[in-house]
């Protein structure tokens, strides 16, 4: 009885605080409005920095639109189907697209190019998408289909296709061609090289350091000419090189020296560990390169490698110096046409297309390569 005595006191002496009601908090702290005040408004500099880039964006995207859709030219077959010089001309695209996607190839087999678009489409997709525990059987599969499909239906000569000399090849197609082959040509070339030049063997180590460097000490028209001019001089007589398989392995060599210091970077990237610790299990040479030093060194290698592929498709104008009719020449080519000559506004609408080319597939390449570089981060 005492106890419960006290305890009642205690309860009746108790004082219980009124409810308060929750109180917004003084400055937002989510939401899209505290983001943009956090990242454009956070102060008066940052406040007229912001709206000086919105006013200075604004402008030049009005004028962009004005000038590429609302006063553009979308159809005609002659300059003066572009009477508007405040606009751009894109019949000249429209009207000319077949020439810049398929080049010279002839009209009748045209079929045989859009196999070889959609089959590189596949192999794209193929590396873009995964398809669960099949997909580096996948991957595999398409990139070894891809250069066999690509050889077979644009060049023939079995199967009942026609023969189409490389020579006949030119626009995008010729392009995407003269770079698919210096990319995968130089990369095998390049790694090749890179374990040639940190070999222990002297002899080894000294040839393919001095064919690195070379190759990097030469021009690069210097070393297309040399192909194309000199290369049929040590080729015995009665056989023959095609003018553009001599410019596919141009640029494979060149950009190989480019490629083999590309992996060599990468293989100095890897912790003297790795290769003590392969060695100490005994593994041989090539299963410690095979199994865990060229995996890592390829993966840190994946930027400056995108990048040199990057710099290889955008050479492959250079083919320009020497009469191939590639993606770009064939717009000059286009542009001499009598029909199409006329206001400075044609030559700008022309080469403002082929810069968005160039740009869309570098940077898909980018993309992918950031992509890849996500993929294979790990943390130590």
């Amino acid at each position: 009885m005492q106890l419960e005595f006290q305890r009642g006191d205690v309860l009746s002496g108790t004082q219980l605080k009124p409810f308060i009601e929750q109180q917004p908090s003084p400055q937002r702290s989510s939401g899209i409005l505290a983001w943009l005040s956090e990242n454009f408004f956070s102060g008066w500099f940052n406040t007229i920095v912001t709206l000086f880039l919105i006013w200075a964006i604004y402008q030049v995207v009005g004028s962009l639109i004005t000038w590429g859709v609302i006063n553009a030219n979308w159809f005609g077959d002659s300059a003066k189907s572009c009477p508007n010089t405040n606009g751009a001309c894109w019949a000249f695209v429209t009207e000319r697209w077949r020439l810049f996607v398929y080049g010279l190839y002839p009209k009748n087999l045209y079929w045989r190019v859009n196999v070889f678009y959609g089959a590189g489409l596949l192999t794209i997709l193929a590396f873009i998408f995964s398809f669960g525990p099949a997909t580096k059987k996948i991957r595999l599969m398409m990139f070894i289909i891809f250069p066999v499909t690509a050889y077979v239906f644009l060049v023939g000569g079995i199967f009942g296709l026609k023969h189409i000399s490389p020579e006949d090849f030119g626009g995008l197609l010729l392009t995407l061609v003269i770079a698919t082959v210096g990319i995968f040509g130089s990369i095998p070339l390049g790694i090749i090289l890179a374990l040639g030049r940190t070999s222990d063997l002297t002899i080894i180590s000294k040839v393919c350091t001095y064919f690195i460097e070379f190759w990097r000490g030469v021009p690069h028209i210097a070393v297309i000419v040399m192909f194309v001019a000199l290369l049929p001089i040590f080729i015995p007589d009665g056989n023959k090189i095609d003018i553009v398989v001599r410019a596919f392995i141009a640029f494979a060599a060149f950009n190989s020296a480019y490629m083999a210091e590309v992996f060599r970077g990468g293989l100095q990237s890897i912790p003297v560990g790795q290769y003590e610790a392969s060695k100490a299990i005994g593994l041989p040479y090539w299963k410690m390169m095979g199994y865990i030093i060229l995996p890592q060194a390829i993966r840190n290698s994946v930027p400056a490698l995108v990048n040199t592929c990057i710099s290889i498709f955008k050479e492959t104008t250079i083919v320009l110096l020497i009469g191939f009719s590639d993606f770009l020449g064939i717009i000059q080519l286009s542009l001499e046409d009598p029909k199409w000559l006329g206001p400075p506004h044609i030559f700008t609408s022309a080469y403002v297309f082929a810069a968005i080319i160039y740009f869309s597939l570098a940077y898909g390449m980018s993309k992918y390569s950031q992509r890849l570089e996500n993929r294979s981060n790990f943390v130590p």
